[in-house]
């Protein structure tokens, strides 16, 4: 039995958190933005990034599946149930918090075009209330999200610190288990 992810999936992982990261510090620079060609250009990175995770979520999910390692190995009844919730979680997440950017977007009247090339059917017609609405449950998507990332990278600690167990080493190369 293979004792770390292999690589699809552990590119896909840190990719995934990377691509959040920028998403979060550009949506945090867009708040004190006066609108601005620049502005507009973040704007659309900002969805670039967040329909590049969405997209990316199918073969992360085919990849966790089919990888051969047990991810369940040396991991109490406790913490196999914790795992499994925290990861339904941070996986319906990565769909949500993108979706509901998406739907915003499209309530407020402006088309996502991913990477400036393939334009996006609008996922409702033009709507201002709606459009406010999105935008709040977006934004506390990605609270929820970051919370949940928090408290994996947490668990990830814990698991490489306090039990020695080798978790953490399953996803970053060349950290070995703690002895």
């Amino acid at each position: 039995m293979p004792q770390r992810y292999r690589w699809p999936t552990i590119g896909l992982h840190w990719l995934t958190l990377a691509l959040i990261v920028a998403a979060v510090v550009i949506a945090n620079i867009l708040q004190d933005m006066t609108l601005s060609p620049q502005k507009l250009k973040l704007y659309s990175w900002h969805k670039w990034i967040g329909i590049t995770v969405l997209f990316l979520l199918p073969l992360r999910l085919l990849l966790r599946f089919l990888d051969p390692l047990d991810h369940r190995a040396g991991l109490t009844a406790l913490e196999v149930k914790a795992s499994a919730a925290v990861h339904g979680l941070l996986y319906l997440l990565l769909a949500v918090v993108p979706l509901l950017g998406w739907l915003h977007s499209s309530a407020a009247g402006f088309p996502v075009v991913w990477f400036g090339v393939l334009p996006l059917p609008d996922m409702v017609g033009k709507d201002k209330a709606l459009a406010e609405v999105f935008k709040e449950l977006h934004g506390g998507s990605v609270y929820l999200l970051l919370m949940l990332v928090v408290l994996h990278a947490a668990a990830a600690l814990y698991h490489h610190h306090l039990r020695r167990d080798g978790v953490l080493a399953r996803m970053i190369p060349g950290l070995h288990k703690k002895t």
